[in-house]
């Protein structure tokens, strides 16, 4: 059994209701809806055939929502315009149709934020520019390295703090419209601080809605514990990290956010051009499938498709390829190599998450059955990665989604009795009653005597079904 998470994008390309169901069939585990190309009404109407999708196929399927963020672009731009290096470029904060000699940025502060001898990257880095001049509404550039410059391209400046908002005006819109749906996770971009986090679960006044903070800002790697903790899920968002950062920091960085996110214990999700040469071909790269593997080694939650399935020519097979690297690497890692992860925070909680694992692979039991109302027993069951598979037990179907992106966990709806007893027989007639365990199986089941108390983990029963 697959245990590492698969997140899709929906986009042109998968909408339809047959790829939907085969993408689901294949192993995605968690829909990404991307804000940046759809509005509130366009999401709703992928959300609804997500869902329909989601009954079709019989299992919980989250539903993550990308905000865009403050992502720099230049805009309108001449058909045919190129760059070359030695050149004086302009960029301002005046309008225009840009060509090449000047164009105009969508940020009308750079002025104000840069100084001589800053990088500035156009194109994810494509095109290189050093900072020559700075004036009232417009910086000078010399063109390091050259190529064609199309229009809406994004840039970025490596080192520099910018003083754009990281939360824009369309965000807040698209999140008020998320509390209003029953989406799982809300992704937000260009975290710069813990603080960032915490503004966004400020606005959250009708309905909780975790929080995915993407790192893909210089800034984010000062900060990083207080963003995790402050999140309930991070993302290592590789493209722009790449430019922020340098190319050759990111395997680094990404293990680094990783075991950080672990630690933690909050699930981390590896993205962008995982299976990239996918979306124009039936069959990935070597190198690609080391990348995939690598994030496995890594010990991520999640892998992450984006332009492969929202746009590609192959998102089913893309989606079978990586569900079938990641079988394959899991399979390579002996279970003891998985294990003994430190925790951030030592509590009974985590005592019990961590026996509960050693007892389930030295009894050889069949699950190990967090029984839990918010997921966080399933989640510090989980950081331990326990060659035992982990069958979470909740009576809220929107905890069974929350948990999709969560490594190694199946969710299992029950509805809780007040009697603890009573809970535990409720709990074993649901685990034979499907595809989890077999009758006379014996499991672990963990929980708290008030398992409505969010935390309150305190025993294990081994018993059996």
């Amino acid at each position: 059994m697959r245990r590492t998470k698969i997140v899709a994008t929906v986009g042109p390309a998968s909408s339809a209701p047959d790829v939907l169901d085969a993408m689901l069939a294949a192993g995605v585990d968690v829909v990404r809806l991307n804000a940046a190309h759809a509005g509130p009404d366009g999401l709703a109407l992928t959300l609804a055939a997500v869902r329909d999708a989601e009954q079709r196929g019989g299992r919980h399927v989250g539903v993550l929502v990308d905000l865009p963020g403050p992502k720099l672009r230049v805009g309108d731009v001449q058909e045919g315009t190129t760059l070359v290096a030695g050149q004086a470029f302009v960029l301002g904060a005046e309008e225009c149709i840009g060509d090449s000699s000047r164009a105009c940025v969508t940020y009308t502060d750079l002025a104000r934020d840069v100084s001589t001898g800053d990088h500035v990257l156009l194109d994810d880095g494509r095109i290189e520019l050093v900072v020559t001049g700075v004036a009232p509404g417009e910086v000078t550039t010399r063109v390091e390295t050259g190529g064609p410059l199309l229009s809406h391209k994004g840039v970025n400046v490596p080192g520099v703090t910018l003083g754009v908002a990281t939360i824009t005006a369309y965000d807040r819109s698209v999140v008020e419209w998320a509390q209003s749906t029953d989406v799982d996770f809300v992704g937000l971009s260009f975290v710069r601080s813990g603080a960032d986090v915490e503004e966004l679960r400020s606005l959250m006044t009708r309905r909780h809605v975790a929080i995915v903070a993407k790192i893909e800002k210089h800034e984010a790697l000062r900060e990083l514990d207080a963003i995790i903790s402050a999140a309930d899920a991070v993302m290592v968002a590789r493209g722009d990290l790449g430019v922020e950062t340098s190319p050759e920091t990111v395997p680094v960085v990404q293990r680094r956010i990783i075991s950080a996110a672990r630690k933690a214990g909050k699930p981390v999700v590896v993205a962008t051009q995982m299976l990239e040469s996918m979306t124009a071909a039936p069959r990935p790269t070597r190198a690609e499938a080391s990348d995939v593997a690598n994030a496995i080694f890594n010990r991520a939650d999640a892998c992450m498709l984006s332009a492969e399935t929202a746009t590609g020519a192959y998102p089913v097979e893309t989606v079978e390829t990586m569900a079938r690297i990641a079988a394959t690497a899991e399979e390579a890692i002996a279970h003891r190599e998985w294990d003994h992860e430190e925790p951030g925070d030592p509590s009974v909680q985590e005592a019990v998450s961590a026996a509960v694992c050693d007892l389930a692979a030295d009894l050889s039991l069949a699950a190990i059955v967090p029984i839990t109302q918010s997921g966080a027993t399933a989640r510090a069951v989980a950081r331990h990665r326990p060659e035992t598979p982990i069958v979470a037990a909740t009576p809220a179907l929107a905890t069974a989604r929350g948990l999709a992106i969560v490594w190694g966990v199946r969710a299992l709806v029950v509805p809780f009795a007040e009697d603890t007893d009573e809970l535990l027989d409720t709990v074993g007639a649901a685990l034979c009653g499907g595809e989890f365990t077999r009758v006379g199986e014996y499991v672990a089941m963990t929980a708290g005597r008030s398992a409505r108390t969010e935390g309150g983990t305190d025993f294990i029963l081994v018993c059996q079904v």
